[in-house]
């Protein structure tokens, strides 16, 4: 399995995320690494994030995040667009862990989570 078909979005503060690539690396995949606080993701590639993952975008949205609150982003009516444009804008709202292998993906909370795609 080649290491290259992995991408960790990665926040090295956060502990499930520790946890997550230590369990991956533990069974000798060094996924890419990418830090989305240092490196956001676009609003295309969240759409196809969301994708992948198969779920609403409010699932995608950290809820305790200050932003979430400032923004008032627990408003039902709030399409998907509109969610993962604040995600653009405030990349700390975005779920951590998350793992992609090639056409799947998931939201590792558990870190426990990243061995489904193994």
């Amino acid at each position: 399995m080649s290491d290259k078909d992995f991408c960790l979005f990665h926040n090295p503060r956060c502990s499930k995320s520790r946890e997550a690539l230590a369990l991956l690396e533990e069974r000798g995949v060094t996924p890419e690494v990418r830090e989305y606080l240092k490196t956001p993701l676009s609003l295309a590639e969240l759409h196809q994030l969301r994708a992948l993952l198969g779920l609403p975008a409010r699932e995608l949205l950290r809820s305790g995040e200050e932003e979430y609150a400032q923004l008032d982003l627990a408003r039902p009516e709030l399409s998907d667009d509109a969610l993962l444009q604040a995600i653009a804008e405030h990349p700390r709202l975005l779920q951590r862990p998350i793992l992609v292998r090639g056409e799947r993906a998931v939201i590792a909370r558990p870190p426990e989570r990243v061995l489904d795609l193994l």
